[in-house]
């Protein structure tokens, strides 16, 4: 019987990392299934779900530990109990707008009061175009109960400001 872990990574970025972790899991005959990673400000940043024998379980928890000595975090999530996930709707997410304390709270609150679930979300400042300005940008994964209607949170979203520029699509 195979096992699900998700693993979260955070290290000081530098060359090797991920040939490390990648050695690790293989070493145990862990599978690597999925995974976003990234740069931020100058640290490394991860998860990783990867597929573990159950009878090695134990084995590659000791292993991905003893990575802290080489200053590699990573800490273990256990596979999570499998229940009936209502939102099946998908809805494809990409928001511009003026940066400002704050939006990404907005946003995520105004998602979740709609009845909507985060399935993915990835946000970053960039520089307009023309000014130059910082401007937020947001895009992603929103997943609804079937019986939602899109417009509900369609209206809540583009009611957060009249400077957003929002695009949504089905998936």
């Amino acid at each position: 019987m195979s096992i699900s872990l998700v693993l979260t990574i955070s290290a000081h970025d530098r060359p090797g990392i991920m040939s490390r972790l990648s050695t690790t899991i293989a070493d145990q005959n862990g599978n690597w299934q999925e995974s976003r990673m990234a740069r931020l400000a100058g640290q490394f940043v991860g998860i990783i779900c990867i597929q573990s024998p159950a009878e090695k379980e134990a084995s590659l928890r000791t292993s991905l530990e003893q990575l802290h000595d080489e200053g590699i975090h990573v800490h273990v999530l256990g596979q999570g109990e499998l229940t009936d996930y209502p939102f099946t709707k998908h809805l494809r997410i990409d928001i511009f707008g003026n940066d400002r304390p704050g939006i990404v709270s907005q946003l995520t609150r105004t998602i979740s009061d709609a009845g909507a679930n985060i399935e993915e979300l990835n946000t970053s400042i960039e520089s307009a175009a023309m000014s130059g300005q910082p401007v937020f940008h947001a895009c992603g994964t929103v997943c609804l109960p079937e019986s939602s209607e899109d417009d509900v949170i369609i209206s809540a979203i583009e009611a957060l400001s009249d400077d957003l520029t929002i695009e949504i699509d089905a998936l």
